[in-house]
Order: C-alpha cells, then structure tokens, then sequence
C-alpha cells in the first residue's frame, strides 16, 4: 500500500523542496551536488564563492519532488552572505571529510547555525571520503555515528568519487518531507472534521428527558400564587 498516494498536490505541480548544504570548504560539497544533480565527478576543487544552486526532479512514493540543492561556501568569510540562504529550507546536509578533523569538529557549529535560522528541520550529516585508505581516515566512523546520535540527526557514510551513498541522502530528506506533509495533512483533515462535527452540534436541538421534565414540574405543583 502506498502511504503518500493521497499527498495532494498543489496546481498538479511537482512538490518544491529547498535543501541546504554546509560544512566546511574542501569536504566535497560541490562534488556531492554535482554527482547528485548531474551524474558527473571532478576531482578538481573549485572554492564556492557564497552560494551555488542546482536542482533535480525525482520520483518517490509515485509523487514528483523537485529538490532545489543550494551549495554553501564553507569560509567563514562567506558565513555573512550564506546565511540569509538558508532561510526557508526544509532540509539540510552537514558535510565533513573524514580525511579533516577540522571539518569533523565544526560539525555542532554548522547545525546550531542552521537551526538559529531554520527551526527543527530534518538533517543528515554526511560521513564523506570513505574511499581513502585507512590512514587518511582521521575520523573513524564510529565518530561520526556517535555525533549525529548526540545531535539526533541521521548519519550517512559517502564516497562522492565512487558515487556511493549519495544518492541515499538526499532520498533520506525527500522521504522525510513527504512524511512531515502527510501528517499535516492529516493534522488538517482531522481539525476540519472536529469543526464540522461541533457545528453539527450546534444546531442540533436537544429533547429533554421526559422522566427529568416531569420530575421538575413537580417541584412547583404546590405552589400558589398569592393574591
């Protein structure tokens, strides 16, 4: 049974969600956006310069969703500028290298700075790089297993030049989204069934019990009225 078949759509339109990605610069952001959205891997780095935007449609559930994927500059000069851009999104990707433990420790940084602008949205930090031998793996992933659970957030191990795991990510954040929808729907449908049930209500006219009437209208059998 499908649990979304009955997400309405607005206009028959595609479902639009915004995502942001953050983390600190040369984690692979760019990379991970470019192998998602376009199928294609470079390993030349190429610094973003504030913000970068890329989009991809896909189906799930029998439901079109366009993800709108905004690319974050990870330089703390560029923090002033990104900021604004994460305002309205209804997902967000926390990236570090593993190969970086810098990236790995700004990790709580990045989602308290997402939060302070976006409120409790659905979030994965991303475990990238895990192609690299063994030596260069600086931060294990068991660290990184235990961060997202310290953070309450899902974990997802990535290898963007192997192009493995990544398109799990953002089909974790889609699918959560459409979950979020659907319970508001439901929220909605149930409101506006109370509504409708307390409106019948109120212009439904009540019969007094016949035995309570009468019982009543024996308290005042003996009175008299005086002249």
């Amino acid at each position: 049974m499908n649990k979304w078949r009955d997400v309405t759509f607005y206009n028959d339109e595609p479902i639009a969600l915004k995502i942001v990605v953050v983390g600190n610069g040369g984690v692979g952001k760019s990379s991970m956006i470019q192998r998602f959205a376009t199928g294609i891997f470079t390993q030349e780095y190429k610094k973003t310069i504030g913000v970068d935007f890329l989009e991809k449609s896909i189906t799930m559930g029998g439901l079109e969703l366009r993800l709108m994927l905004w690319d974050t500059a990870g330089q703390e000069e560029f923090h002033s500028i990104t900021r604004a851009y994460y305002r309205g999104a209804q997902g967000c990707v926390i990236v570090y290298s593993c190969s970086d433990k810098e990236s790995f420790s700004t990790v709580d940084s990045w989602k308290h700075r997402v939060t302070n602008e976006c409120g409790d949205i659905p979030m994965v930090l991303v475990h990238n790089k895990m192609d690299l031998d063994e030596p260069r793996q600086l931060v294990k992933k068991a660290q990184g297993e235990q961060k997202a659970k310290d953070l309450k957030i899902a974990f997802h191990c990535t290898s963007v030049m192997r192009d493995q795991g990544v398109n799990e990510v953002f089909k974790r954040l889609a699918k959560c989204n459409l979950e979020r929808i659907l319970s508001a729907r439901n929220a909605s449908a149930t409101s506006v069934h109370s509504r409708h049930h307390h409106r019948e209500l109120a212009d439904t006219v009540f019969l007094a019990d016949e035995k309570k009437f009468k019982k009543r209208k024996s308290l005042f059998s003996k009175c008299r009225i005086l002249d």
